[in-house]
């Protein structure tokens, strides 16, 4: 069999669900039938069941790795793992259940390409679960598995399961999931995880593992317009052995900046703007891991020599000189509020996106998001912990950054409490302006 790019290409996945719908036995039975699991982890995995009273092994042990996890049976942390099968590899976050860890499930689905929600069969969908799929729907996770678990309880319904994918699919509508899967499946007799089930004939569609082998990762980085936020910045003359021993050579006018490229494709030779004062500048060369580079495409890390001496510094985003990020001072954002303390309009705080960090103000909680009913509520007076709303920000400074819906990476952001630094809430940018001055 010819393996082609999208099989072969990493994909990056994240689960939910609400406790005790069977998804870290999910995750651990995906595991075991798929053969990812070695054998000293079965061993232990079995030697901890014993402990617990269970003759069976109890898969759910192979993700809920934190004593306090196995102790309570619940998960609290996300827990990341790799694995692989001959058609892709995987990165899978496995995050919390409870409501009171969905800022957990912010972090695992923020990189994610795929999230899989789970639902028990029996209790269909519940709150936790539309939290699940707002959370989805506001990182902009491409893809959404609908996986209605514990179909075993059910006996196998054919209409229970057409009744969860109509509730689920009018939510996801609500909230602008756009691509979604529903999958019926026992993860605890394996049933649809990654062998098609005798239970269930009336399914015709692919098991998940399978579903996860196929599906199309997205749109390539690569082929976005470029962004390179800049890590750090320094002249030849300030670093001359560095320089001597490039190929760049000693003594060379100009700027290096350093960092990782978020989107396109930059080449030497190309001419670029420096944002968000807008100047532009050429590339001269490109340093990657030592040597000569013609290009650096998304997701290298490489040094770029820009022609003009200070043309950039820590903090700035060079682009494509075709298609520039939004500059201004007013960010209008939807928000997940991750912190004990609470965010209340006229609050200082730091606001750090990409290479930058700078600092600004909440001028107004616009509204919250209600997801008992999906709809949005008029201007709360605060936000406390896993709260999701809309704010406007006002910063000290001009900023450079995209919409959350054209970039993940330039179009996302945290605030900070500017006295000790602790993070109060995770931003996904929808619009930026520049605020108009009063005529003195």
């Amino acid at each position: 069999m010819n393996e082609t790019t999208s099989h072969t290409r990493l994909l990056r996945l994240a689960t939910a669900g609400s406790v005790d719908d069977g998804k870290s036995t999910l995750v651990g039975r995906l595991l075991y039938d798929s053969k990812s699991v070695l054998a000293d982890q079965l061993e232990a995995i079995e030697f901890a069941s014993r402990a617990r009273g269970s003759q069976n092994a109890d898969l759910a042990l192979l993700t809920d790795g934190l004593r306090a996890e196995r102790e309570q049976g619940i998960t609290i942390d996300v827990a990341y793992r790799y694995f692989a099968t001959p058609r892709r590899r995987f990165i899978l976050a496995d995050t919390p259940g409870h409501v009171q860890y969905t800022r957990n499930m912010v972090t695992g689905a923020s990189t994610a390409q795929l999230a899989i929600v789970l639902v028990d069969a029996r209790k269909g969908i519940v709150e936790q679960t539309r939290r699940h799929i707002a959370v989805a729907a506001l990182l902009r996770v491409p893809h959404v598995v609908l996986a209605v678990n514990k179909m075993d309880l059910v006996e196998f319904s054919l209409q229970r399961f057409h009744e969860i994918v109509e509730e689920f699919t009018v939510v996801a509508d609500s909230l602008g999931v756009t691509s979604h899967t529903a999958i019926p499946l026992s993860a605890l007799n394996g049933d649809n995880v990654v062998t098609a089930s005798e239970n269930m004939p009336w399914y015709h569609g692919p098991t998940l593992l399978s579903h996860l082998e196929e599906v199309e990762v997205g749109d390539d980085l690569s082929t976005q317009p470029g962004r390179f936020p800049v890590q750090s910045s320094f002249s030849p003359s300030a670093r001359p052995d560095w320089a001597a021993s490039r190929c760049f050579g000693f003594g060379l006018p100009g700027t290096y900046v350093a960092g990782q490229v978020a989107a396109g494709t930059f080449s030497v030779g190309q001419t670029v703007t420096v944002m968000p004062h807008g100047t532009r500048t050429v590339i001269e060369a490109i340093d990657q891991l030592g040597g000569d580079a013609t290009d650096a495409v998304a997701g290298q890390s490489v040094t770029i020599h820009l022609f003009d001496t200070a043309a950039a510094e820590r903090g700035d985003l060079i682009a494509a000189v075709n298609d520039t990020p939004h500059v201004g001072e007013e960010i209008v954002a939807t928000v997940c509020h991750l912190s004990e303390r609470p965010l209340r309009p006229g609050q200082a705080v730091l606001m750090k996106y990409a290479s930058k960090t700078l600092e600004a103000r909440v001028e107004q909680l616009i509204d919250q998001l209600d997801l008992a009913t999906t709809h949005r509520e008029g201007q709360p007076q605060q936000l406390v912990v896993n709260d999701i709303a809309t704010v406007r920000l006002r910063t000290a400074q001009p900023v450079a950054v995209d919409s959350y819906r054209k970039n993940r990476i330039t179009g996302s952001f945290i605030l900070i409490d500017p006295g000790d630094g602790q993070t109060l809430t995770a931003g996904m940018v929808e619009s930026v302006s520049t605020v108009q001055k009063e005529p003195s």
